[in-house]
């Protein structure tokens, strides 16, 4: 189970009449799902900032006070404390205490914006800037749908859902442990992980990090992928190092880092927060705390490698106050997003945060809400990677199927959203105004019937008919039609191309590493 997961069937409706005026057809078309593509999201409308330049100088000079007078615990790995008394911190034990700058000097090293090279050119992502990146689910160890309900998942599922995001055009990324395959030995399954995103996707994706050898390997199997050459000049591999909230790295996540910075692969540096517990229950408190923590690893990573790409990360979350539980969708949370998205551009340096998150054990409107409620301040803040875009439930401790389709659905909407105001001729349709004048209707005229297939989003979920034709067609709910979907496209996949010559490497190079150490399970 990695760090960000929370510890802790219906049949289908049948028709009551049989159709009428061709509404079996019209449904074809609306469930057919052709195999597209859509780039990565180039935002076109203005992001959301809470904080003044006083306001966020306030945040950095308290961040950089932790850093000095608390300090960092870098702990089991005795080479981080190495680099840092080299680079002139003062190190008393496994604590670090950084001089005022030291961090922000060493970031200025890394780049502003970077890409991320996908074994298929068309799908390759930039990551920073104005761009948007979609990632689904990472690390939940059940799974979720309505014929099974919730269970552990296996490779099975870490296949489909490697599957389902290839197919999704809102997608734009693989991502990584897309769900945990339990029937697998822990010390091996990450070999076959990482082969279900190279071969079974063609899009970016992420790398192992549960064990420093891990992600090593990951790094061995992509120069394979692509060539070591090319690895050692370029970003293939992007990986999520998570801080032990409160400031705290542990030898892992350091030795995960470590690998992939040296192998000059990118890295999402990321503090995980529940507020209140792992960090202060005020938001300028949260704030300072996690730049603190984000800063001394991505510092750290160009300690190893100057230059090599770095996201600024944060996973923050309210709790109850009565449980201890995680909350999604709270207000506090998405101002920790808004000011922390502006803290990373003022760092120089791309950021991750938000996705579709929720706390909801099933597809229902409470998962909806606090969906929506992340979702749209993701895309508003300016988050330019976006980990658990699709498919999260249960406060991470589920990837669920139906959610993982409806949530694509919001993310398709947030594409076009973010698309702004379209300010061409066309957009300006001045030619329709005039042609359709006062007291008439816009339903036939030349503009609408030359634009009527792209004018608005199509959801692949919502369902806006008449209650007859709906309760015709089966009377289903969202999660229901969500259901069908996901079927008809693990039923309609198929695996893009691959050298066999790199394929059988990859094979080869798993067989051979599976073979020399016994299985575990722990």
């Amino acid at each position: 189970m990695t760090t960000e997961t929370q510890a802790g069937a219906a049949p289908e409706g049948a028709g009551r009449r049989r159709d009428r005026g061709g509404s079996g057809a019209r449904r074809a078309v609306r469930e057919a799902r052709p195999l597209t593509f859509w780039p990565a999201i180039t935002r076109n409308i203005p992001v959301t900032e809470v904080l003044s330049d006083e306001g966020l100088e306030i945040i950095e000079g308290n961040a950089e006070t932790i850093l000095e007078e608390v300090g960092i615990e870098f702990r089991g790995d005795e080479d981080s404390l190495t680099r840092w008394r080299g680079a002139g911190a003062d190190v008393k034990g496994t604590r670090v205490h950084f001089p005022r700058g030291l961090c922000r000097s060493l970031i200025a090293k890394a780049p502003r914006t970077f890409v991320q090279h996908a074994r298929n050119p068309e799908r390759t992502v930039t990551i920073g800037g104005k761009h948007t990146v979609f990632a689904p689910v990472y690390g939940p160890p059940f799974i979720r749908n309505l014929d099974e309900g919730r269970r552990y998942a296996n490779i099975e599922d870490f296949r489909n859902f490697v599957k389902l995001a290839y197919m999704t055009p809102s997608m734009h990324h693989s991502g990584g442990t897309v769900c945990e395959p339990v029937d697998i030995p822990v010390n091996k399954r990450h070999y076959d992980m990482v082969y279900a995103h190279m071969r079974l996707s063609d899009k970016p994706y992420m790398g192992s990090v549960t064990h420093p050898l891990r992600a090593a390997d990951t790094v061995s199997m992509s120069q394979i992928l692509f060539g070591a050459d090319f690895v050692d000049r370029n970003c293939v591999i992007l990986s999520l190092i998570n801080a032990n909230s409160p400031m705290v790295w542990d030898a892992t996540m350091l030795g995960a880092l470590r690998n992939y910075a040296l192998a000059n692969q990118g890295t999402v540096i990321s503090p995980f927060i529940l507020s209140g517990a792992m960090s202060p229950v005020t938001v300028a408190g949260t704030l300072a705390q996690l730049l603190a923590e984000a800063m001394s690893g991505m510092a750290f990573a160009q300690l190893c490698r100057p230059g090599c790409p770095v996201v600024f990360g944060t996973f923050a979350s309210s709790i109850s106050m009565q449980s201890g539980a995680p909350t999604f969708g709270t207000p506090e949370p998405t101002l920790v997003l808004f000011a922390a998205a502006q803290l990373a551009r003022r760092l120089g340096v791309p950021f991750r945060s938000g996705g579709s998150l929720c706390a909801s054990k099933v597809a229902d409107a409470q998962a909806a809400y606090e969906s929506a409620q992340t979702l749209l301040p993701t895309l508003l803040g300016g988050v330019n990677f976006v980990l658990h875009a699709a498919g999260w439930l249960e406060g991470g401790l589920s990837s669920g199927y139906e959610k993982f389709i409806m949530d694509a659905d919001q993310c398709g909407m947030m594409q076009r959203l973010a698309a702004g105001i379209d300010l061409s001729e066309n957009g300006q349709a001045m030619g329709a105004i005039r042609e359709v004048g006062p007291g008439k209707h816009y339903l036939g005229c030349e503009h609408t019937l030359g634009n009527f297939e792209t004018a608005f989003y199509r959801s692949t979920i919502a369902d806006n008919n008449s209650f007859e034709q709906w309760e015709a067609e089966g009377a289903q709910d969202a999660s229901q039609r969500a259901n069908k979907i996901w079927k008809q496209m693990l039923k309609d996949y198929e695996a893009p191309a691959i050298d066999p010559a790199i394929d059988e490497a990859l094979l080869a190079f798993i067989r051979a590493k599976k073979a020399s150490f016994p299985d575990a399970f722990a």
